[in-house]
């Protein structure tokens, strides 16, 4: 169950940068910073609670590999960032990282 949390953890940790991009558009400003405000608060509670029964180096590395792959991939999809081979490449590797702390629990 833990890790089912850590993973829902990570899930929100990407939903705060998202709302801090949003944030910067004047119509969407206050929404922006309200979903990202609320996005920490919920990872930050899940990542506590997974904490409880896995070790904090390895919640925190997976945390934000979650976070920082996802939000890779949203701003790639959304947002326009660049997607090139050596981007990709990095974000595999943060995946293979937390494949890797997860095998070796």
């Amino acid at each position: 169950m833990a890790w089912v949390l850590l993973i829902v953890a990570g899930l929100f940790e990407i939903g705060w940068p998202v709302g801090l991009k949003m944030a910067q558009q004047g119509e969407t400003r206050v929404t922006g910073i309200l979903l990202a405000i609320t996005f920490m608060a919920a990872s930050g509670f899940f990542l506590y609670l997974a904490q409880r029964d896995i070790p904090i180096g390895t919640s925190y590395a997976v945390w934000t590999g979650i976070g920082a792959a996802g939000t890779f991939i949203v701003g790639v999809m959304f947002y326009g960032d660049p997607g090139t081979l050596g981007r990709y490449l990095g974000v595999a590797l943060i995946v293979a990282g937390v494949a890797t702390l997860k095998l070796a629990h």
